[in-house]
């Protein structure tokens, strides 16, 4: 029975997301289906773009030293498309594309619901839960889709490279990749891939979050333009490839088809490092780079505005 006078108090501290209803909500409710919905929308615009930009970028990191196929990014490009035409740069699309989908909705989603129960009174989230958030959405892309995805992207341009590639499409590659090694020949590179794209997405959201808190100044609800969400995401997606490029390329040869001769990714590392010295960590910086000035600000823009379309809608 209620005593009248009496309120009862929580000793635990209230959170924004408990006064609303529902687990669903409790994690993020709509809005957790809209970065999704968003999120995916803008990975599968964005890798349609920016592909051929990975492929070279790929194929740069697979050049050991001795073996050098190439000199350069432009290189690549030339022979690439003397080789096998214009849409060999496009080889290993179908990987990326049905990958970019669980990809940024991971990404995007994980983010969101972690920002909905860092922020505080303010709906401002501190410089260290911008990092952890972001640390998060890259832990669970990496995870969820980017190990398996990247590792098959690898092994078709990497196949591509052989005289007589063995690899006739999506599926019966990733058949004969399983055939060979197991599901674990999908998975090869986790930690590696888990360290990047954690670090990864915890410099790129901070990068984003950060210039969207100064451009907004005291007023945490004033809108940012479309078109300078895309400059910060341009400038925090460089910040990301400048600050992990050797994780990229140990990823690269952990999911490469000579992988294992790789012990584990501290081995790869290590051979890297003795055989061909401090600056083959930063192969493939120059199309890395491209590909991120286009990605970083073309992906948050697209997501955002996806973002608010649903808004108004539901």
């Amino acid at each position: 029975m209620d005593r009248p006078g009496v309120v009862l108090v929580s000793q635990y501290r209230q959170r924004p997301w408990m006064t609303e209803t529902g687990a669903a909500m409790g994690l993020c409710g709509d809005k957790g289906l809209k970065s999704i919905m968003a999120g995916a929308a803008a990975g599968v615009i964005e890798i349609c773009i920016t592909y051929p930009t990975e492929f070279v970028k790929t194929q740069l990191q697979l050049d050991e030293k001795g073996a050098n196929k190439y000199t350069g990014s432009l290189d690549c490009v030339k022979k690439t498309v003397q080789q096998k035409g214009f849409f060999g740069l496009y080889r290993g699309l179908s990987v990326l594309l049905y990958g970019s989908v669980p990809k940024t909705a991971s990404r995007f989603a994980v983010f969101e619901c972690l920002k909905a129960n860092s922020v505080d009174s303010k709906g401002q989230l501190s410089g260290t839960a911008k990092l952890l958030c972001g640390l998060g959405a890259g832990v669970a892309e990496g995870i969820v889709a980017v190990t398996p995805m990247e590792t098959i992207k690898t092994k078709f341009i990497n196949d591509q490279r052989s005289p007589n590639p063995k690899f006739k499409g999506f599926f019966n590659g990733v058949g004969q990749i399983i055939k060979t090694d197991g599901i674990k020949g999908i998975y090869q590179g986790l930690t590696a891939t888990v360290l990047k794209q954690g670090s990864n997405q915890a410099i790129r959201f901070f990068g984003l979050e950060t210039l969207k808190d100064l451009y907004k100044g005291d007023d945490p609800k004033k809108p940012v333009p479309k078109l300078l969400v895309g400059v910060f995401g341009t400038i925090a997606g460089a910040a990301s490839v400048l600050g992990n490029n050797p994780l990229d390329v140990i990823k690269t040869r952990m999911q490469s088809l000579e992988a294992s001769k790789y012990k584990n990714t501290a081995h790869c590392a290590k051979m890297i490092l003795q055989n061909e010295g401090p600056a083959a960590f930063y192969k493939g910086t120059i199309p890395r780079l491209s590909r991120m000035w286009i990605e970083g600000g073309l992906t948050f823009m697209v997501f955002d505005t996806f973002m608010e379309l649903f808004d108004k809608l539901w």
